[in-house]
């Protein structure tokens, strides 16, 4: 990979390595079942690479971590002092990259203001002075390797690795035993963290899941018991979508993430309606979908789950337009619709990398345009390098506006700007103003008690906050409506909590697929 040339291109096109070039174009709408399936998709291969399907010289997943990124010829361009910075960071912090990354979506040109080199890798603010200047001297002098990782777990916990209530409030019980591996914070929707699926493709800086992949067994969400998961949707009737999550499912090979959707199928549980998937493969390895050996039993699993009755929900994560852009997410997401999917897309809205109108309207319409349904955007969570990454809720809600704005009917399917807080979703509806006075004016796009969606309520006028932590009633009231029943909610799951007993990390194969 060192000393291997990024792909060629011309006018967007990849040149195949002859004498022509191949437009990807017209592989878009392949409808699979209605033509030759096998010739076709080795022709939608072969465009691609632009090297037949199957051969040793076709696209390779190779990733690149803390051990290996100096290996990267492009990383060579960067000043000691950078590299250095990158080290000491993801000491503290997950950091991976791979091969697509790194030649189809950054411009080196750019570095180190490029977004997705921003997104991908490591920088000193990330981590806060005091925390940077600590491990900085620990690398320095060569300190080993259990006292740099003591001195990293310690700064990880200051870092409010599980905000939210992700791990005190957030995980269910059957009976009286506690699913770590499980999620249930609003009625309808539960997340399911399979133990298979909890790295990615590529780590993004930003990430609010980074307790995931930083080796801490106690901060870390996963199962492999599919039949609990069976079992507890069966017993909540209430419950009507399942979220795979992660890490992401997608890294998965499929015979692996079959073990884990196609009981649900074979349960036929009557309430449940909808699987998602959330995933960042779209944007970070489209080849998952395209030449990975195990591409087209991937996107059949997916047919089996829309043939079901089941709605499949894709839920892609792209944060930036670059990710669009490229021949092979474009086929990429082609392919996972003709499966009968549904393509959502959601980010965070995120300083560095995606905080102008510009960026998030061109993002929108180039999604729809695609076909995908813009569906989300988030505010960066209290939680890691949140500093680097926030954006003020009053300049949030200016820069979602303002997107709003120049985009058609059909864009204009996105949420937010919307924070994943304590009590739920809230949504920044803007700035306003009663009795002469401004206002910041909000709505509970989801709650822990369902009775609070859709309810508006108001802050303070505050152009510094960047989280509802930050935000204090306006109206002389002395708490927001949710406060006192969220209290007693906490207190409540804190005493079923004491008296439940944790799940057994099951170490056994799963069941094969029938």
């Amino acid at each position: 990979m060192g000393k291997k040339e990024p792909r060629k291109r011309q006018n967007g096109k990849r040149h195949n390595g002859g004498g022509e070039v191949t437009d990807v174009a017209g592989y878009m709408h392949l409808k699979p079942d209605h033509v030759e399936k096998l010739r076709e998709m080795h022709r939608l291969r072969e465009s691609l690479s632009g090297i037949p399907a199957g051969s040793e010289e076709s696209p390779k997943y190779r990733s690149y971590t803390l051990h290996n990124f100096r290996q990267l010829p492009q990383v060579q361009r960067l000043s000691e002092k950078e590299q250095f910075a990158i080290e000491v960071v993801a000491k503290v912090l997950p950091f991976k990259t791979n091969s697509y990354v790194v030649d189809e979506l950054i411009n080196w040109d750019d570095v180190p203001n490029d977004p997705i080199y921003i997104l991908n890798f490591p920088q000193k603010d990330m981590l806060l002075p005091s925390h940077y200047k600590e491990m900085a001297a620990l690398v320095r002098r060569g300190a080993d390797k259990s006292e740099v990782e003591a001195t990293a777990n310690r700064i990880r916990l200051e870092l409010n690795p599980h905000p939210a209530g992700q791990l005190d409030h957030n995980v269910p019980t059957l009976g009286d035993t506690r699913l770590t591996g499980m999620q249930h914070k609003y009625r309808e929707t539960v997340l399911f963290f399979p133990s298979n699926g909890q790295t990615c493709h590529a780590y993004c800086t930003f990430c609010f899941r980074w307790p995931q992949f930083v080796g801490m067994d106690e901060l870390k969400f996963a199962m492999r018991e599919t039949e609990v998961l069976v079992e507890y949707v069966r017993a909540h009737p209430e419950v009507s979508d399942v979220l795979f999550t992660g890490g992401d499912p997608m890294i998965m090979r499929t015979r692996n993430l079959a073990r884990y959707i196609m009981p649900l199928l074979e349960a036929d549980l009557p309430n449940l309606r909808t699987i998602r998937i959330g995933t960042k493969a779209l944007g970070y390895w489209p080849y998952r979908f395209l030449t990975d050996d195990d591409a087209d039993e991937v996107l059949d699993l997916f047919k089996q789950i829309t043939a079901s009755g089941i709605h499949l929900a894709f839920m892609a994560h792209f944060n930036h337009p670059r990710e669009l852009s490229t021949d092979a997410v474009k086929a990429a997401i082609a392919r996972v619709k003709e499966t009968g999917a549904e393509i959502r897309t959601q980010s965070p809205l995120m300083r560095n990398i995606n905080d102008s109108p510009e960026v998030w309207s061109d993002m929108w319409r180039e999604q729809v345009r695609l076909g995908c349904n813009p569906y989300y955007m988030f505010l960066a969570r209290d939680t890691g390098a949140q500093q680097y990454f926030s954006v003020p809720l009053v300049r949030a809600w200016e820069i979602f506006r303002d997107a709003y704005k120049s985009v058609s009917g059909v864009a204009r399917t996105a949420r937010g700007p919307s924070m994943s807080a304590d009590p739920g979703k809230v949504e920044v509806l803007g700035v306003t103003k009663v009795e002469g006075k401004k206002v910041l004016a909000l709505r509970m796009l989801q709650g822990r008690n369902p009775d609070w969606a859709m309810r508006p309520f108001f802050a303070k006028y505050d152009p510094k906050a960047i989280w509802l932590s930050d935000l204090r009633p306006a109206f002389g009231e002395r708490r927001f409506f949710f406060e006192e029943e969220l209290g007693k909610r906490y207190r409540e799951d804190n005493v079923r909590r004491r008296q439940s007993k944790p799940q057994k990390r099951s170490a056994r194969r799963l069941a094969p697929v029938r």
